[in-house]
């Protein structure tokens, strides 16, 4: 497997620590570390990591005018952008906390709702290691499962909550 291939279904973004001790300028920010996003389109069947998702600017997102109420996105499009927490416990590494959000997009008319509030609560939410998952949809739930099982770093499934196998199960 190429250097590039494993780079982008790694499980991270940042590493160190952004503030290099010194406190100032972002001292206090949060550490996005161990965390990641996944797109979860139950229209394909799939679900894959896109780092890019963290700023916005997943494939998905780009191009499109973000509007207030969704139900002017002429044709919408479901997506889910999960934001997945790992931590290491005595085990190994594990899915610590996973938050799902909504987004709907219309490539054609290139128009787009999400829930900005939503997305920066459940992302808050899954740093802090809880599993919010119980609004989406089956088929979405069982490709996010089914992506999250079958990942190739180790033991990530293997390790995780009881809780979170149940959410999705």
């Amino acid at each position: 497997m190429s250097e590039e291939k494993k780079k982008k279904k790694s499980f991270t973004i940042i590493s160190d620590d952004s503030t290099d001790g010194h406190g100032g300028f972002g001292g206090g920010s949060i550490s996005l570390e161990n965390m990641s996003s996944i797109i979860v389109d139950p229209e394909e069947d799939k679900a894959y990591v896109d780092m890019d998702a963290m700023h916005a600017r997943s494939n998905i997102e780009r191009r499109v005018k973000y509007l207030d109420d969704r139900n002017e996105v002429p044709e919408p499009r479901l997506y889910w952008i999960v934001w997945v927490t790992v931590e290491r416990g005595e085990q190994g590494p594990y899915y610590a906390g996973v938050g799902a959000s909504e987004l709907l997009v219309d490539k054609k008319n290139k128009r787009a709702f999400k829930s900005m509030a939503e997305h920066v609560g459940n992302m808050e939410k899954s740093l802090k290691g809880k599993i919010i998952v119980e609004h989406m949809d089956e088929k979405s739930k069982s490709i996010l499962k089914d992506f999250l099982e079958n990942f190739e770093e180790g033991d990530l499934w293997e390790n995780s909550t009881e809780e979170l196998k149940n959410s999705l199960a």
